[in-house]
C-alpha cells in the first residue's frame, strides 16, 4: 500500500510538473495545460478516497498524534 501511495504521488508531481511545462512553452495556445491539472486533481481526489477505504476497510491503521 506504501508503494501505491508513493507511485500515485509522484504521478500527481509529474502532472503538475508538465502543467507548468505545457504553461511556460505553449503561451496559453492549448489546452495541455488544463488536461494536465484535470489529470492532478483527479490523481489526488482518487488518492484521498482510496486512503479513506483502505483506512475504513483496515488495510492501513490510524496512528494518531501523540505529542
Amino acid at each position: 500500500m506504501r508503494i501505491f501511495v508513493v507511485l500515485v504521488f509522484l504521478g500527481i508531481l509529474a502532472s503538475l510538473g508538465s502543467a507548468l511545462f505545457y504553461l511556460m512553452r505553449d503561451k496559453g495556445g492549448s489546452n495541455r495545460t488544463v488536461n494536465a491539472l484535470t489529470w492532478r486533481i483527479g490523481l489526488s481526489v482518487a488518492l484521498f478516497l482510496l486512503l479513506l477505504l483502505a483506512n475504513y476497510l483496515g488495510w492501513i491503521k490510524s496512528t494518531g498524534f501523540t505529542p
